[in-house]
């Protein structure tokens, strides 16, 4: 019998996902997750490399020199709640803040580490744990970024599956993030006499039209379509009723393809946001994810549940592997559509279906 012929319970990835809920981690407050995950590893077997600023990694005691190097590797933090925490079960389902994004997976994790420790799995690959902090944060305050650069066993793997919420498919690269802040100047006046003053919101408004008339342009990288997008995401000026604004400001978030590099990003936005005493100022921009079709464990992950390949309409920590030359794909359990709602869910069927899909791309080849 396959190791993964035996059907698996969900209830126990249930009640897990459940308690990692209840455990708060918003952003920037990820001490008391962190503690409850060194509580799930298996005491055996592991070695922690690293346990510095939010992050905990966790990798085999004993490393094989032939064995390629995996690593499950997930966010523990969330954005905050907003009156769903803590969680509550529905029948087969998990309602609550983090659900898919992405305590569900933590909870998947856990599993795969049990399994592996006390022999109910047996692989031909060494598998490592990484869970990091500050994810839903500006790239500027990452966790995993300092961990990449400072821990060497971060530049041996061979594959990092980072179990993002894809609804159990692969979604791989993912979409540069970049943020901005528009500011246009202006000269205060009467609105009843405009004419002496020089309005900001009229300055702005113009200057920002290019962007808001930006159609959604498809990019196609290795036969997948990525959709690069720019938005508006705030505005404000004016001080009251009537008084020519002498300033306003916007911020912009625009998601560009694996293409671009974060330069040639900045280059795009300020092409389209031009005008006269009008400044851009670059408040982050993330990195996109390379598309990481090519590296064989990629393939072994695909045919191991006939996965479906998607790409990452999002940026993930995918990129930040990417970094150190490390090959990323997003996997994992949650449906997106959930992430960061007020009904943030995960179902039982979807945690169960990621466990058997890790299981039989674990599982030892006969000819390994």
């Amino acid at each position: 019998m396959s190791q993964d012929a035996v059907a698996l319970d969900p209830e126990p990835l249930l009640e897990r996902t459940l308690r990692l809920i209840d455990v708060p981690s918003v952003s920037g407050e990820e001490a008391a997750i962190l503690d409850a995950i060194r509580a799930m590893l298996p005491a055996q077997g592991l070695s922690i490399v690293d346990e510095g600023d939010a992050v905990v990694f966790a990798v085999p005691a004993d490393r094989r020199s032939a064995a390629p190097f995996v690593v499950l590797a997930g966010h523990v933090d969330t954005v905050p709640p907003n009156g769903n925490h803590p969680a509550r079960r529905e029948g087969a389902v998990v309602v609550g803040r983090g659900a898919a994004d992405m305590k569900g997976s933590l909870a998947v994790i856990a599993e795969v580490a049990a399994a592996l420790a006390d022999g109910r799995l047996v692989s031909d690959l060494d598998v490592g744990y990484l869970f990091f902090g500050r994810e839903e944060l500006p790239i500027t305050e990452s966790a995993l970024l300092p961990l990449l650069e400072r821990c060497p066993s971060a530049r041996e793997i061979d594959l990092a599956i980072v179990m993002e919420p894809t609804a159990n498919a692969i979604e791989v690269g993912c979409l540069g993030n970049l943020n901005a802040v528009v500011v246009a100047r202006g000269r205060a006046a009467h609105s009843a006499r405009p004419w002496l003053g020089r309005n900001a919101i009229h300055t702005l408004v113009e200057a920002l039209r290019p962007c808001t008339r930006l159609a959604p342009r498809d990019v196609e990288v290795g036969g997948l379509v990525y959709r690069e997008v720019a938005s508006v995401t705030s505005i404000e000026g004016g001080i009251a009723g009537n008084v020519v604004p002498d300033r306003a400001q916007a911020r912009i978030n625009l998601r560009y393809a694996p293409v671009r590099t974060p330069e040639e990003a900045e280059s795009w936005l300020r092409e389209l946001v031009q005008g006269e005493a009008v400044e851009v100022d670059i408040v982050s921009n993330a990195p996109p994810g390379p598309v990481a079709v090519r590296n064989p464990l990629v393939e072994r992950l695909r045919k191991a549940g006939h996965l479906a390949v998607k790409p990452k309409q999002a940026w993930t920590p995918v990129a930040e592997f990417a970094t150190i030359g490390v090959d990323a794909v997003n996997f994992g359990p949650g449906d997106p559509q959930y992430a960061h709602r007020d009904d943030e869910r995960v179902d039982g069927a979807s945690l169960v279906r990621s466990l058997e899909v890790l299981r039989a791309f674990l599982a030892a080849r006969e000819d390994g």
